[in-house]
């Protein structure tokens, strides 16, 4: 069954697409970067910086904020929008991951998922309908079907009772989405762990249910980039090429350029924010550890050419400084960077791709990363 189709395809550069993506909060520019706001904010960051840095899309997680503050609260509120004030396109991961990473909290039938919350131990049902429900409730601009995802290396008994599982679910949440309001979309989620066939099969059976978009889930658990990108390649030729494609918590900046070379659409992941408060700096020359005692008398910034201010103003002396003191300001600044860096990065494929010069700028960037950080004084 066909959905309403909100996605346009602006240029392609062989399998590399730029478009844009109409939300009830919003125009979403793609490829894009949502950084991961799990429970309705953003680690160490002020959603200005999150907007200023580029950002036309953020993550929450379905599954957290049911638990704390609970949709309904949200839904009084007027929504995970305006309760949080991003007021931006928001796109709420079904609560599927949680299957997985809480797994000595959970019990899976065909039915739901019976959790343990990790707050305070309350029995918590999640099944696909009520996963729906919680995100119609939020008011995301992108709800994702209820999935089951494994964690790899799995046995392929396991991997294939998932996908299968995922499917039936698929079917469900579609249904469960009927009542949701014109111009919201639901994502169905391609599962098949690092078994092309099944990747194959679970994309196919997702287009016949009939979906917004398609994501590919169930990768970056364990698995090598070799393997994540071959599943890439398996999956993404079975998807509708006027549908959006999203690739679920990944990644580092190589795989996001891998990715999209392979007709990836969307991204999120913990990275910016999670790197940045372990000292961690993302930039055209690579990671940069602030901790390194290298930087201690260093009066230069991580990169004098940034657009963005606090990567161009900013002493690595004191960068390093505020890291090995703990200040909290230290995590702040480097996880704006480093968002920042993200979305620099996606503005610039999105130009290389309209431009046809893809392969020319992934080359560059990757001699860049290649070469590293500036030589120490």
């Amino acid at each position: 069954m066909s959905l309403p189709n909100h996605f346009e395809l602006l240029a392609t550069d062989g399998s590399a697409r730029t478009g844009r993506l109409t939300t009830p909060h919003g125009m979403v520019r793609t490829p894009a970067f949502m950084p991961v706001g799990t429970a309705g904010a953003m680690k160490g960051l002020h959603w200005r910086e999150v907007r200023e840095a580029g950002s036309d899309i953020v993550l929450g997680n379905t599954y957290h904020l049911m638990l704390r503050p609970g949709a309904e609260r949200i839904a009084a509120l007027g929504g995970l929008q305006r309760f949080t004030g991003w007021g931006g396109p928001m796109l709420t991961d079904s609560g599927g991951f949680q299957v997985m990473s809480l797994s000595d909290l959970r019990k899976v039938s065909e039915r739901a998922v019976t959790f343990r919350s990790h707050i305070d131990g309350a029995k918590v049902e999640l099944s696909p309908e009520r996963s729906i429900e919680v995100q119609l409730l939020l008011g995301s601009d992108i709800a994702m079907q209820m999935d089951e995802c494994v964690r790899l290396p799995a046995e392929r008994a396991d991997i294939e009772r998932a996908m299968q599982l995922s499917l039936r679910w698929a079917e469900r949440s579609r249904r469960a989405f009927e009542s949701a309001p014109a111009g919201y979309m639901l994502f169905g989620i391609v599962q098949g762990g690092d078994v092309p066939e099944m990747r194959r099969a679970s994309a196919r059976g997702l287009v016949d249910v009939g979906f917004h978009g398609y994501a590919i889930g169930g990768l970056a658990v364990g698995e090598p980039q070799a393997v994540m990108l071959a599943m890439l390649e398996a999956t993404a030729p079975e998807l509708p090429a006027d549908r959006p494609r999203y690739l679920m918590g990944v990644g580092t900046p190589e795989d996001l350029l891998e990715a999209v070379a392979r007709g990836i659409d969307m991204f999120d992941c913990v990275l910016p924010t999670r790197n940045g408060r372990h000292g961690m700096a993302f930039t055209r020359w690579g990671q940069i550890n602030l901790r390194n005692a290298r930087h201690a008398d260093d009066r230069r910034p991580l990169d004098e050419e940034s657009d963005w201010p606090s990567a161009r103003n900013i002493s690595r002396a004191y960068l390093h400084h505020l890291v090995r003191s703990g200040e909290t300001l230290g995590a702040m600044l480097l996880s704006e960077i480093n968002v920042a860096y993200y979305q620099r990065l996606m503005r610039d494929i999105r130009a290389a791709i309209a431009a046809g010069t893809f392969e020319a700028f992934k080359d560059q960037t990757r001699a860049n990363w290649a070469r590293g950080d500036i030589a120490p004084r």
